[in-house]
């Protein structure tokens, strides 16, 4: 009976902070043109990829 009672009070937590989180502004809107080089020195625009699936990973070390 405990662990339901702990089980519907997580769900109803959830369930409150997704309700109350609100959508960005830019999302549904296309991304910025921007160009990177590659590990073999070339560079490559965001723009030539259009129609793609492009996966952008931000990594960082701390």
């Amino acid at each position: 009976m405990r662990a339901i009672a702990l089980l519907a009070a997580s769900a109803i937590l959830v369930a409150s902070s997704v309700a109350q989180q609100k959508q960005s502004p830019l999302v549904g809107k296309p991304a910025p043109d921007f160009s990177l080089p590659t590990i073999d020195g070339k560079k490559v625009r965001l723009s030539n990829l259009r129609g793609k699936v492009v996966l952008l990973n931000f990594f960082s070390h701390w």
